[in-house]
């Protein structure tokens, strides 16, 4: 049987037909400094994209540790399909 991790309330709620996407594909806070990434993040509330933890700057968590109420990240990678809420070190798959 596999146990199902437990969702935060910010996650059962979280509305995938209403998602905020951004299709550049880059990081708004490294292409003002010149700088690279590995990965893209776009904040649910605000709707930034932002690189993730596995870069160097780790804009998305910085954004997060600024804006308390922004926990909400979908991944801006293409085909990926999945938020992770920064509060409650929660996951889903949608």
């Amino acid at each position: 049987m596999k146990l199902r991790p437990k969702v935060c309330e910010h996650l059962e709620n979280f509305d995938a037909k209403a998602i905020k996407k951004d299709t550049s594909y880059q990081c708004s806070e490294c292409i003002k400094t010149g700088n690279t990434w590995v990965h893209l993040r776009t904040c649910q509330e605000c709707g930034v994209t932002l690189c993730c933890d596995s870069s160097p700057n780790k804009h998305a968590s910085k954004h997060y540790e600024t804006h308390k109420e922004h926990s909400i990240v979908i991944s801006a990678e293409p085909n990926e399909r999945w938020a992770w809420c920064y509060e409650h070190k929660s996951f889903i798959e949608y």
